[in-house]
Protein backbone atom coordinates (compact mmCIF):
# COMPACT_ATOMS: atom_id res chain seq x y z
CA UNK A 1 0.00 0.00 0.00
CA UNK A 2 1.53 3.37 -0.94
CA UNK A 3 1.11 6.65 0.35
CA UNK A 4 -1.52 7.73 -1.94
CA UNK A 5 -3.19 4.63 -2.52
CA UNK A 6 -6.56 4.54 -3.80
CA UNK A 7 -6.32 8.44 -4.15
CA UNK A 8 -6.97 10.38 -7.67
CA UNK A 9 -4.68 13.40 -8.14
CA UNK A 10 -4.13 15.95 -10.69
CA UNK A 11 -1.13 17.81 -11.14
CA UNK A 12 -0.42 20.65 -13.34
CA UNK A 13 2.57 21.58 -15.11
CA UNK A 14 3.43 17.91 -14.78
CA UNK A 15 4.99 17.61 -18.37
CA UNK A 16 8.33 18.45 -16.69
CA UNK A 17 10.39 19.27 -14.19
CA UNK A 18 8.82 19.77 -10.43
CA UNK A 19 5.77 18.47 -12.03
CA UNK A 20 6.67 15.60 -13.98
CA UNK A 21 8.45 14.33 -10.88
CA UNK A 22 5.48 14.67 -8.74
CA UNK A 23 3.46 12.36 -11.11
CA UNK A 24 5.57 9.70 -11.38
CA UNK A 25 6.32 9.65 -7.32
CA UNK A 26 2.50 9.90 -6.85
CA UNK A 27 1.55 6.98 -9.35
CA UNK A 28 4.60 4.91 -7.85
CA UNK A 29 3.04 5.53 -4.22
CA UNK A 30 -0.11 4.54 -5.47
CA UNK A 31 -2.33 7.20 -6.83
CA UNK A 32 -4.15 7.63 -10.53
CA UNK A 33 -3.14 10.63 -11.74
CA UNK A 34 -4.39 13.54 -14.21
CA UNK A 35 -1.41 14.68 -15.72
CA UNK A 36 -2.09 18.63 -16.76
CA UNK A 37 0.14 20.77 -19.12
CA UNK A 38 0.18 23.21 -22.09
CA UNK A 39 3.35 21.67 -23.57
CA UNK A 40 1.94 18.30 -25.02
CA UNK A 41 5.12 16.74 -22.52
CA UNK A 42 2.79 15.49 -20.76
CA UNK A 43 1.45 12.82 -22.60
CA UNK A 44 5.00 10.65 -22.28
CA UNK A 45 4.77 11.66 -18.47
CA UNK A 46 1.10 9.97 -18.05
CA UNK A 47 2.63 6.91 -21.29
CA UNK A 48 4.92 6.31 -18.70
CA UNK A 49 2.57 5.87 -15.89
CA UNK A 50 0.49 3.74 -17.52
CA UNK A 51 -3.26 2.59 -17.30
CA UNK A 52 -3.04 4.92 -13.59
CA UNK A 53 -2.75 7.93 -15.75
CA UNK A 54 -4.26 10.10 -18.20
CA UNK A 55 -3.23 13.31 -19.76
CA UNK A 56 -4.60 16.65 -20.72
CA UNK A 57 -3.94 19.57 -22.07
CA UNK A 58 -4.77 22.50 -20.38
CA UNK A 59 -3.88 26.30 -20.06
CA UNK A 60 -4.41 27.20 -15.80
CA UNK A 61 -5.06 30.63 -17.11
CA UNK A 62 -8.31 29.50 -18.57
CA UNK A 63 -11.25 28.76 -16.50
CA UNK A 64 -12.58 26.14 -19.27
CA UNK A 65 -9.08 24.40 -19.26
CA UNK A 66 -9.31 24.46 -16.00
CA UNK A 67 -13.25 23.13 -16.02
CA UNK A 68 -12.48 20.44 -18.42
CA UNK A 69 -9.37 19.37 -16.47
CA UNK A 70 -11.33 18.74 -13.13
CA UNK A 71 -14.18 16.94 -15.20
CA UNK A 72 -11.93 14.45 -16.90
CA UNK A 73 -10.25 13.34 -13.51
CA UNK A 74 -14.13 12.95 -11.94
CA UNK A 75 -15.32 11.39 -15.68
CA UNK A 76 -11.96 9.20 -15.58
CA UNK A 77 -11.52 8.15 -12.14
CA UNK A 78 -14.59 8.92 -10.29
CA UNK A 79 -13.58 11.89 -8.01
CA UNK A 80 -10.63 14.38 -6.89
CA UNK A 81 -9.13 13.72 -3.94
CA UNK A 82 -5.49 15.74 -4.33
CA UNK A 83 -4.77 18.89 -6.59
CA UNK A 84 -1.75 20.26 -7.05
CA UNK A 85 -1.25 23.66 -8.54
CA UNK A 86 2.29 23.52 -10.07
CA UNK A 87 1.81 25.11 -13.57
CA UNK A 88 3.94 28.50 -13.47
CA UNK A 89 6.64 30.34 -14.92
CA UNK A 90 9.33 33.04 -13.88
CA UNK A 91 9.23 35.51 -16.56
CA UNK A 92 12.65 36.66 -16.56
CA UNK A 93 14.56 39.16 -13.94
CA UNK A 94 14.84 42.61 -14.36
CA UNK A 95 14.12 45.91 -12.37
CA UNK A 96 10.84 46.86 -12.04
CA UNK A 97 10.73 49.77 -14.60
CA UNK A 98 11.85 47.56 -17.19
CA UNK A 99 9.19 44.88 -16.69
CA UNK A 100 6.54 45.06 -19.32
CA UNK A 101 2.52 44.92 -18.62
CA UNK A 102 2.20 42.36 -21.21
CA UNK A 103 4.82 39.73 -19.08
CA UNK A 104 3.08 41.79 -15.69
CA UNK A 105 -0.17 39.77 -17.06
CA UNK A 106 1.42 36.96 -18.06
CA UNK A 107 2.68 35.93 -15.36
CA UNK A 108 0.20 36.96 -12.80
CA UNK A 109 -2.67 35.00 -14.92
CA UNK A 110 -0.38 31.75 -14.64
CA UNK A 111 1.25 31.48 -11.35
CA UNK A 112 -1.72 33.75 -9.44
CA UNK A 113 -4.98 33.15 -11.50
CA UNK A 114 -4.39 30.09 -12.87
CA UNK A 115 -4.00 28.82 -8.44
CA UNK A 116 -6.96 30.39 -7.99
CA UNK A 117 -9.06 28.46 -11.38
CA UNK A 118 -7.39 25.29 -10.18
CA UNK A 119 -8.48 26.30 -5.99
CA UNK A 120 -12.06 27.08 -7.33
CA UNK A 121 -13.29 23.87 -9.34
CA UNK A 122 -10.61 21.80 -7.66
CA UNK A 123 -12.79 22.48 -4.02
CA UNK A 124 -15.96 22.05 -5.81
CA UNK A 125 -15.27 18.86 -6.93
CA UNK A 126 -13.79 17.87 -3.20
CA UNK A 127 -17.22 19.53 -2.14
CA UNK A 128 -18.64 16.84 -3.80
CA UNK A 129 -16.71 13.72 -3.06
CA UNK A 130 -16.51 14.76 0.89
CA UNK A 131 -12.67 16.12 0.50
CA UNK A 132 -9.45 16.51 -0.50
CA UNK A 133 -5.75 17.96 -0.13
CA UNK A 134 -4.51 20.58 -2.18
CA UNK A 135 -0.88 21.58 -2.63
CA UNK A 136 0.08 25.19 -4.30
CA UNK A 137 4.02 25.61 -5.45
CA UNK A 138 4.41 28.91 -4.47
CA UNK A 139 8.20 30.34 -4.21
CA UNK A 140 10.73 30.98 -1.78
CA UNK A 141 10.62 34.46 -4.03
CA UNK A 142 7.07 34.81 -2.52
CA UNK A 143 8.22 34.73 1.25
CA UNK A 144 10.79 37.37 1.34
CA UNK A 145 12.40 40.06 -1.17
CA UNK A 146 13.86 39.08 -4.60
CA UNK A 147 16.24 41.35 -6.26
CA UNK A 148 15.21 41.51 -9.76
CA UNK A 149 11.69 39.36 -9.61
CA UNK A 150 8.85 41.58 -8.30
CA UNK A 151 6.42 40.79 -11.08
CA UNK A 152 7.11 37.04 -9.95
CA UNK A 153 7.55 37.43 -6.36
CA UNK A 154 4.36 39.55 -6.12
CA UNK A 155 2.28 36.71 -7.91
CA UNK A 156 3.83 33.99 -5.69
CA UNK A 157 2.78 36.05 -2.22
CA UNK A 158 -0.54 36.23 -3.40
CA UNK A 159 -0.22 31.94 -3.70
CA UNK A 160 0.99 31.71 -0.13
CA UNK A 161 -2.14 34.11 0.78
CA UNK A 162 -4.45 32.80 -0.95
CA UNK A 163 -3.79 29.22 0.65
CA UNK A 164 -3.80 30.25 4.09
CA UNK A 165 -6.77 32.12 3.35
CA UNK A 166 -8.66 29.43 1.73
CA UNK A 167 -6.97 27.07 4.08
CA UNK A 168 -9.45 28.39 7.01
CA UNK A 169 -12.32 29.01 4.65
CA UNK A 170 -12.12 24.75 4.01
CA UNK A 171 -10.92 23.61 7.30
CA UNK A 172 -13.84 22.21 8.56
CA UNK A 173 -14.77 20.54 5.53
CA UNK A 174 -12.33 17.82 4.93
CA UNK A 175 -10.30 20.38 3.04
CA UNK A 176 -6.46 20.78 3.58
CA UNK A 177 -4.89 23.39 1.62
CA UNK A 178 -0.81 24.14 1.86
CA UNK A 179 1.71 25.22 -0.08
CA UNK A 180 5.35 23.96 -1.05
CA UNK A 181 7.47 27.40 -1.48
CA UNK A 182 10.86 26.34 -3.63
CA UNK A 183 13.83 28.02 -3.56
CA UNK A 184 16.71 27.26 -6.49
CA UNK A 185 15.80 23.98 -7.97
CA UNK A 186 17.58 22.65 -10.92
CA UNK A 187 14.84 22.15 -13.60
CA UNK A 188 14.62 23.41 -17.33
CA UNK A 189 14.51 26.99 -15.68
CA UNK A 190 18.22 26.43 -14.80
CA UNK A 191 19.75 26.83 -18.40
CA UNK A 192 22.51 24.18 -17.38
CA UNK A 193 19.90 21.55 -16.88
CA UNK A 194 19.65 20.92 -20.45
CA UNK A 195 23.14 19.96 -20.60
CA UNK A 196 23.46 18.08 -16.85
CA UNK A 197 20.74 16.00 -16.18
CA UNK A 198 21.52 16.49 -12.11
CA UNK A 199 23.83 19.66 -11.01
CA UNK A 200 27.21 18.65 -11.41
CA UNK A 201 29.83 19.20 -8.40
CA UNK A 202 30.90 22.26 -8.51
CA UNK A 203 27.63 23.95 -9.43
CA UNK A 204 26.73 26.13 -6.79
CA UNK A 205 23.03 28.38 -6.61
CA UNK A 206 23.80 31.89 -7.21
CA UNK A 207 22.17 33.09 -3.99
CA UNK A 208 23.08 32.36 -0.23
CA UNK A 209 21.53 28.62 0.05
CA UNK A 210 22.47 27.58 3.93
CA UNK A 211 23.21 23.92 2.16
CA UNK A 212 25.39 25.43 -0.47
CA UNK A 213 23.47 23.68 -3.29
CA UNK A 214 21.22 23.52 -5.73
CA UNK A 215 17.48 21.82 -4.83
CA UNK A 216 16.13 18.52 -6.81
CA UNK A 217 12.52 18.37 -8.46
CA UNK A 218 12.78 14.95 -6.22
CA UNK A 219 12.53 16.64 -3.44
CA UNK A 220 9.94 19.04 -3.65
CA UNK A 221 8.13 16.17 -5.60
CA UNK A 222 8.55 14.31 -2.02
CA UNK A 223 7.46 17.31 0.05
CA UNK A 224 4.01 17.71 -2.22
CA UNK A 225 3.59 14.27 -1.41
CA UNK A 226 3.99 14.84 1.92
CA UNK A 227 1.47 17.31 2.24
CA UNK A 228 -0.88 15.50 -0.07
CA UNK A 229 -0.67 12.03 2.14
CA UNK A 230 -2.58 11.25 4.95
CA UNK A 231 0.69 11.86 7.15
CA UNK A 232 -0.04 15.36 7.26
CA UNK A 233 -3.61 15.44 8.50
CA UNK A 234 -3.37 17.71 10.86
CA UNK A 235 -1.76 20.13 8.62
CA UNK A 236 -3.22 22.79 6.75
CA UNK A 237 -2.71 26.44 5.56
CA UNK A 238 1.23 25.98 5.75
CA UNK A 239 3.64 27.48 3.33
CA UNK A 240 6.77 25.34 3.68
CA UNK A 241 10.17 26.57 2.30
CA UNK A 242 11.87 23.46 0.52
CA UNK A 243 14.77 25.56 -0.66
CA UNK A 244 17.81 24.11 1.41
CA UNK A 245 17.75 26.76 4.08
CA UNK A 246 17.46 30.38 2.50
CA UNK A 247 14.50 31.64 3.78
CA UNK A 248 15.42 31.24 7.30
CA UNK A 249 18.48 32.71 6.15
CA UNK A 250 16.97 35.50 4.93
Amino acid sequence: MGRLAGKVALITGAGSGMGKEMALLFAREGAQVVCADRSGMQDSVAAAIGEAAVAVHADVALSADVQNMIKLAEQRFGRLDVLVNNAGFGGGMAPLHEQTEALYDDVQAVNLKGVFLGMKYGIEAMLRSGGGAIVNTASAAGLIGWKNHSVYGAAKAGVVQMTRSAALEYAQQNIRINAICPGMVWTGLVKASAIHATPPPDARPPFGVAMGRWGLATELAAAALFLASDEASYITGVALPVDGGYVAGH
